[in-house]
């Protein structure tokens, strides 16, 4: 079974930084994607960005300039660089990715669980 493991959240002062990892966990063969998304209370989950196999990154139009993701292929995991934090950017951000287990012609989207981040003004 192959699982993703969050960690890094936690309570920051408005213009603060955290950095969120996303630990990949299993047998896997290979993944293909990794990102971030966040879910704030009374609102849809929400893209943060993401990272393609060969290291291309995307990010929602909110955090462009203040989120840096990077990507870890020897550990499979991904990190998140949050920098110039805002109160709306608290939100359970939770990782994602694409993986194909190890024994599998398939790949499978897998979800972590969440990490909290909640942002004081």
């Amino acid at each position: 079974q192959v699982q993703l493991v969050e960690s890094g959240g936690g309570l920051v002062q408005a213009g603060g930084s955290l950095r969120l990892s996303c630990a990949a966990s299993g047998r896997i063969a290979s993944i293909n994607s990794m990102g971030w998304y966040l879910h704030a209370p009374g609102k849809q989950r929400e893209l943060v960005g993401t990272v393609g196999v060969g290291g291309r990154t995307n990010y929602a139009d909110p955090v462009k300039g203040r989120f840096t993701l990077s990507r870890d292929y020897a550990k499979n995991t991904l990190y998140l660089q949050m920098n110039s934090l805002k109160p709306e950017d608290a939100a359970t951000y939770y990782c994602n990715a694409t993986m194909r287990p190890d024994g599998s012609n398939y790949y499978v989207e897998v979800w972590g669980r969440g990490t909290l981040v909640t942002v004081s003004s």
